[in-house]
């Protein structure tokens, strides 16, 4: 990890003793120098012996591999942000493979559904529905002043777990550790911030511990002035931040991003964050199998905000390939819990219906038993050349539709996608065994390598992480006032070229997450350029960005007395 860019100066005047040890940007723990320990007033409140932060990240990762299981490491993670975040940020920085799963997903999703058991101490900002009238008050209580980035949910829609209500909260601070580790931006200008309007989870609501707002959820007009009381008292508050929303559901996801996206810097990841990093994925696939993605048969299993935000993304690349818009929409296939989508079906949104087949092409598709035309049947009738799930629906991707997909095309490229990983469309292993090594593989969340033949395949995860902290990390450096869909697809492209089968047919279709920091600086360039092109962000050269985004960054290194 590299050590240069921003870091923190001296303490402020007047943080000693034992303010400064609660103080998780400026303390040291047993690093304190014994100058320090003198200048601080800290002797005495510390052991003795004075530690190297080498020998302090051996202690941790010790106490780290001590705890019983994936979500006790995540507890302890989370204690050492709370007190140390230059040693949380190290200490991930030098695990990022083995600890990204733990701090973030899959097992991100368990803290969620525990939070109210595990909580410690507070984080980020609780704006509860009982509050309206008074949110921008709230938000003025926020600890530091100057904030770069908000990740923001109001906790329906969890990974693949549902509504979890106030323990919705777990998402935007693992979010955002990921903006500091992989992006680089500095901790203290992220803020986590949960709209609590309430819960539909019975479970929840049950909870005697459950620390959220008890009643069911608030919806129509109500909770639409309720979000749009925050965005204005963001709007006042802090002008100019990044807005992330997450984990919404599909009913507000996209109508939120549509309302406020020419309002304020905001973004969906869900949405635009998923299809990014997606497009980048089948990019580096399609190039991998030595094919024309003009040429491609593209079906989805999920038809959800984030599923249709994939294909729209898709369908931009493919026009800009030179596809007219019918032909680029002529390439799809997508199919929810009712199948296919269809001209003839009244129960789609407008997004989707962009989608929908003509009725005549598919009226005898239909299996005669089910009535319903399904993956299934839609792969008997079109050659599917790339296979993507968002459906949450664990095994989804049977044996029969994946061997019937290997029949028909020399390397299939799937993508099980679905979150967390007890709901992904199929394992990689299943997925090998099918189409007989053939398979070009992303996965939603991490999986093991795959051993066929007596040959390793690393499987790629089309982790999020590859786009939205390079997303930020450009946004603060290139200063621009919206994010457009084309600097989303820029971050796609950038990423779908430094893909490492490009140069082995056995290497994974993405960057190996270790390499993730520095593959967030190419696509934060190509974020940054591309923001001029569409005249959201002031004139500035290649080069000068460049530098901006080195000098934007953050490291985590200890301050140290002149």
């Amino acid at each position: 990890m590299e050590r240069q860019g921003r870091r923190d100066g001296l303490p402020p005047a007047g943080l000693k003793g034992q303010a400064l040890l609660e103080n998780p940007i400026f303390n040291k723990g047993s690093a304190f120098t014994e100058t320090e320990r003198d200048v601080f007033a800290l002797r005495g409140l510390l052991p003795p012996h004075v530690d190297t932060i080498d020998v302090q990240l051996q202690r941790a990762y010790n106490a780290f591999s001590e705890a019983k299981d994936d979500l006790g490491k995540h507890i302890y993670l989370r204690q050492l942000q709370d007190t140390n975040e230059i040693l949380f940020y190290r200490l991930l920085a030098d695990h990022i493979e083995e600890m990204l799963p733990i701090v973030y997903t899959p097992t991100v999703g368990t803290a969620c559904q525990r939070f109210s058991q595990i909580y410690r101490r507070p984080r980020g900002i609780f704006i509860s529905y009982p509050n309206r009238g008074n949110i921008r008050k709230i938000l003025a209580n926020r600890p530091i002043k100057d904030i770069d980035v908000i990740v923001v949910t109001d906790g329906e829609r969890i990974l693949g777990i549902g509504d979890q209500g106030a323990g919705g909260m777990g998402i935007p601070i693992g979010k955002l550790s990921l903006y500091t580790l992989i992006g680089g931006l500095h901790p203290n200008r992220t803020l986590p911030v949960v709209l609590d309007v309430g819960t539909n989870n019975e479970e929840r609501l049950a909870d005697p511990l459950y620390l959220g707002w008890r009643h069911q959820r608030i919806t129509g007009a109500e909770y639409d002035a309720f979000v749009d009381e925050f965005i204005q008292a963001v709007k006042s508050e802090m002008p100019g931040v990044c807005l992330q929303w997450e984990d919404f559901a599909t009913p507000h996801a996209r109508p939120l991003l549509n309302r406020y996206r020419d309002e304020l810097l905001s973004f969906n990841d869900d949405i635009q964050g998923t299809a990014a990093v997606a497009l980048g994925a089948v990019l580096s696939a399609v190039n991998a199998a030595k094919t024309d993605l003009r040429t491609q048969r593209i079906a989805f299993l999920g038809a959800g905000s984030a599923g249709i935000g994939v294909a729209d993304y898709l369908r931009a690349a493919l026009v800009k390939k030179g596809l007219s818009e019918s032909e680029a929409r002529d390439c799809f296939y997508i199919i929810d819990k009712d199948g296919l989508l269809h001209s003839e079906r009244k129960d789609l949104v407008e997004e989707q219906r962009v989608y929908a087949r003509d009725y005549r092409e598919i009226s005898g598709w239909a299996n005669p038993k089910t009535g319903s035309t399904g993956l299934l049947e839609v792969m008997e009738q079109v050659p599917i050349t790339i296979l993507i799930g968002l459906s949450t629906v664990k095994g989804a991707f049977s044996e029969a539709i994946v061997k019937r997909m290997a029949e028909r095309v020399a390397r299939p490229i799937i993508f099980p996608l679905s979150n967390p990983t007890s709901r992904s469309e199929a394992s990689p292993e299943d997925l090998m065994r099918w189409t007989e090594g053939r398979a070009l593989i992303a996965t939603g969340s991490p999986f093991m390598p795959v051993v066929y033949e007596g040959k390793t395949f690393p499987i790629a995860q089309c982790n999020n992480v590859y786009v939205f902290p390079a997303v930020g990390l450009a946004l603060a450096a290139g200063g621009a006032t919206r994010v457009t869909d084309t600097m989303m697809v820029a971050a796609a492209e950038a990423l779908g070229r430094l893909s490492p089968a490009l140069a082995a047919d056995d290497a994974p279709i993405l960057p190996r997450l270790r390499d993730a920091r520095e593959v967030a600086l190419q696509v934060a360039l190509a974020v940054a350029v591309q923001a001029i092109d569409d005249g959201v962000a002031p004139e500035c050269s290649a080069a000068e960005l460049m530098q901006k985004i080195h000098e934007e960054r953050w490291s985590p290194d200890y301050f140290e007395l002149p």
